[in-house]
């Protein structure tokens, strides 16, 4: 994987965070490092982890263009770092669970971006079994999504959202006074407020290992439907309990 591509293709910037996820860390790299795409950027910010997360990220160095290893404020204060840090055209988010669903993904992808009128793309993700990536258990389709359904909760899948770098600088960054839902809120500042131009690809990007920190207690989920009530209060849009929860009702009937 070349960060240095002589060509006239478009830098992407994938981002990881992780913090003490030693057992699937390095699947997550390998995932990024086989792209068939060479004008990669990867950025890795581990949150000090101490079971041998930073060790096994280590063994993956001359593939990173970026890594640190400190305590932060959470995921999305790490996610900002790198953001931060990131020099590519096109940034996009990796966590350290997830891999890539096929290793023509960013190249995919650099090719919608040829296309100067989209500032963002998003398409679909799979959720595996956590111990078995290759078992998929739910697929999650972005392309039903439509502005008006911000309202009740629903985004696009965040993990397929990427963005040129100049959206995060004119637009900002995550919230970092949101534990959950902050990607949700950073969604729809971008679309609904600031009518970025979005398009959705329908392919597969993500494969995302169950278990995620949304949906890991009762407690979570009303952290996150919390959040989101607050994120369309900060933004001006009008909703209600009723609107949000609705939204595990629709879930049911939920098909690819």
């Amino acid at each position: 994987m070349s960060h240095t591509h002589p060509g006239f293709f478009m830098k992407v910037t994938i981002i990881t965070v992780a913090l003490n996820n030693a057992e699937y860390i390095e699947a997550c790299i390998q995932s990024v490092i086989n792209q068939d795409y060479e004008n990669i950027e990867y950025i890795v910010i581990d949150g000090g982890s101490t079971d041998g997360t930073k060790e096994k990220i280590l063994e993956y160095r001359n593939y990173i263009s970026y890594f640190v290893s400190e305590k932060d404020y959470g995921m999305y204060d790490a996610l900002n770092k790198g953001i931060n840090n990131a020099s590519g055209d096109i940034v996009g988010f990796l966590h350290s669970d997830d891999v890539f669903f096929d290793s023509d993904v960013l190249s995919y992808i650099s090719n919608c971006f040829a296309d100067e009128s989209i500032d963002a793309l998003y398409g679909d993700v799979v959720f595996t079994k956590q111990n078995d990536i290759n078992k998929i258990v739910r697929y999650y389709s972005s392309k039903k999504f439509d502005k008006k359904l911000f309202k009740y909760g629903y985004m696009p899948a965040h993990t397929s959202f990427f963005a040129r770098k100049n959206v995060y600088d004119r637009f900002g960054y995550f919230k970092t006074d949101y534990s959950i839902a902050a990607d949700f809120e950073q969604l729809l500042r971008f679309i609904l407020i600031h009518s970025i131009e979005t398009k959705y690809c329908e392919r597969v990007f993500i494969k995302m290992r169950m278990g995620g920190k949304s949906n890991a207690s009762l407690k979570n989920i009303l952290t996150l439907n919390k959040e989101i009530m607050k994120a369309c209060k900060e933004n001006g849009i009008k909703t209600n309990y009723l609107n949000i929860y609705s939204k595990y009702f629709r879930k049911i009937f939920e098909l690819r």
